[in-house]
């Protein structure tokens, strides 16, 4: 299951709702909110710094996470930012796709893109077959 970092912020009357409740009790109502969407709460942490809260869990998929999210923030009690997790091996997954891109302000010629495949379809910083055009 696709795992997600949240980080959270208090705000307004969802500073005061932890003040009364507790972080434990808030710790609670976050895994009950994972657990009703499928998922589960594996690391929740309460920080100094410019975020409250980083939650590290597990979601059935991505359109389950902007739920997450948008149920979150349109309480109006905190706001959440949420970043998806990517495991070591989606990482050796993902350098292995290839792809043609251009850049801004470059002019590729044809024959040097060709010799890519071998680079994973990145631009070569002293290639002569990509003319800076600024």
């Amino acid at each position: 299951m696709p795992k997600y970092l949240i980080e959270a912020n208090y705000v307004g009357e969802g500073i005061n709702g932890l003040l009364k409740e507790g972080g434990t009790k808030r710790r609670a109502a976050v895994d009950e909110l994972f657990k009703s969407m499928g998922g589960a709460v594996e690391a929740f942490y309460y920080a100094f710094g410019d975020k409250d809260v980083f939650i590290i869990g597990e979601l059935p998929d991505n359109a389950t996470a902007a739920a997450l999210a948008l149920r979150v923030n349109a309480s109006g009690a905190a706001t959440c930012k949420t970043i998806v997790l990517m495991t070591p091996q989606e990482v050796d997954e993902a350098v292995k796709k290839t792809a043609i891109y251009r850049p801004p302000g470059y002019e590729l010629d044809q024959a040097e893109v060709a010799k890519w495949d071998n680079e994973g379809g990145q631009l070569p910083q002293s290639s002569p077959g990509a003319k800076n055009r600024k």
